[in-house]
């Protein structure tokens, strides 16, 4: 397709401002005058035309219609460009040092709606080379102007400006429906969901992310990982040390619960994956390591020491803990007196290193510190937060959706009708520790003395 037949090839591209004053910038204008000077010059434009909604300033940002511009060039599809002006095609120095190269070296036609573009004089690459210098640092300037006004607001409490986070307006008020989807995908997290198994509920639900997609592990992570959900002030990733001056949607106990249990490497391998079966990954055999799922229907240590049939070590299991949760003492048999005020005690041993990590990182930005140095600093702090926070976890095991089981008129009932393998899972793994021995040799019937039970302290 063309607007008029003829020998030169030509390539439109467009790209969306976000300039203020838009002054034919708009991408109809910005169509209507590329086209009309394609016209004039009874060149035939190529289809479809390459056009932008990102902006020119960053080389790190991708824009597809640029990069496929590049690509269709360097296969030879078009000899001349039009765009609007050079700000639209480029602000980097770097990359209108490539288009100048064709305009020399391979004789490109490049011209712009507003006129100033002749890449074929000295005159005009000198002209070019000027306008994107200064586009250049009216660039920098204004990155170094919204990284102080963030910067600003953080001190002050206020949240970043910018795409709001699920569970609240750009402006900070609590969107109460969202807000409670955010809280319990805390509490299931902490309860003993996986990552894969919170964003297929949410999908199954019909839960979408903010942006309107459906959740993944990734998306869950994310949110998970957020401090502002805690109330905590943000700069450029970090926490501050300081209070958001917006409402929290979880506490920072449950908060740093979630954290502890996303760097815990025991969750890649033990009760946190995703599985398909009751005790895989959880169960121990009696040589120490964990048994995993095998040929359908058994457990079997990954050493070779034993294979069992999974289906009655699984009913055995469920009864053990169908019996505890019936018990009347099951309150106490899960709260130690002192668990409050060593939570208490954890809770501002936490909050006390990460205002120790926050006051490193201005020091390091001060120039107080040097890199090495803060890097040591920082490492060790974290280690020490990532302790607390490991010791809280155990305090706090039984939230969220594994306490309705625990607090609930009938807990028994409550746990047969889970329907997350996880939280079941991890409910039998807040009471117990299960360690498979092999069957004795000739007896088809199960033994329960081949499953020793030792239960957890509170």
């Amino acid at each position: 397709m063309s607007t008029r037949p003829g020998t030169t090839r030509c390539a439109v591209y467009l790209r969306i401002s976000l300039d203020a004053n838009g002054d034919g910038l708009a991408i109809d204008r910005q169509r209507e005058d590329c086209l009309r000077i394609a016209a004039e010059r009874g060149w035939t434009v190529i289809t479809p035309l390459f056009i932008d909604k990102v902006s020119a300033s960053s080389a790190s940002k991708v824009r597809p219609g640029y990069d496929a511009l590049v690509a269709a060039y360097e296969r030879g599809e078009f000899e001349a460009l039009v765009c609007w002006d050079l700000d639209r095609l480029t602000r980097q120095p770097r990359q209108l040092e490539d288009w100048i190269d064709a305009a020399t070296d391979r004789g490109l036609i490049l011209v712009t709606a507003n006129g100033e573009a002749d890449l074929s004089t000295d005159a005009g690459r000198l002209f070019a080379r000027i306008k994107a210098s200064v586009a250049r640092a009216e660039v920098e300037r204004k990155g170094a102007r919204q990284r102080r006004a963030a910067l600003q607001r953080s001190e002050r409490g206020r949240p970043p400006l910018g795409v709001r986070l699920t569970g609240y307006e750009v402006g900070g008020a609590v969107i109460p429906s969202e807000a409670a989807v955010v809280r319990e995908m805390f509490e299931m997290f902490a309860a003993g969901e996986s990552l894969r198994g919170l964003a297929a509920q949410l999908t199954e639900a019909g839960v979408s992310t903010r942006s309107g997609g459906p959740w993944n592990p990734s998306t869950v992570r994310t949110t998970l990982t957020n401090p502002r959900y805690a109330g905590r002030a943000v700069y450029q990733g970090k926490e501050t040390g300081q209070r958001g001056g917006w409402e929290a949607i979880v506490d920072d106990d449950l908060f740093d619960v979630v954290q502890a249990r996303l760097a815990d490497p025991r969750r890649r391998t033990q009760i946190g994956t995703d599985r398909k079966h009751l005790g895989s990954g959880m169960f121990l055999c009696q040589c120490g390591r964990r048994v995993v799922s095998w040929s359908g229907d058994r457990y079997r240590c990954p050493s070779g020491c034993l294979t069992r049939a999974r289906g009655p070590i699984d009913d055995f299991v469920l009864k053990v803990i169908r019996e505890r949760l019936g018990r009347p003492d099951l309150a106490q048999l899960l709260v130690s007196p002192k668990d409050d005020a060593e939570a208490e005690r954890l809770s501002k041993e936490a909050a006390g290193l990460r205002r120790r990590i926050a006051q490193t990182d201005d020091d390091y930005d001060a120039d107080l510190i040097d890199a090495r140095r803060h890097k040591v600093k920082v490492e060790k702090l974290r280690a020490d937060l990532d302790h607390v926070n490991a010791r809280r976890a155990r305090l706090t095991a039984a939230t969220g959706p594994a306490a309705a089981v625990l607090t609930a008129p009938d807990p028994v009932a409550a746990f047969d009708t889970l329907t997350s393998l996880m939280i079941r899972r991890a409910v039998i793994d807040l009471f117990a520790e299960f360690t498979l021995h092999p069957a004795p040799r000739g007896r088809r019937t199960f033994d329960p003395e081949t499953v020793r039970v030792e239960w957890r302290q509170p």
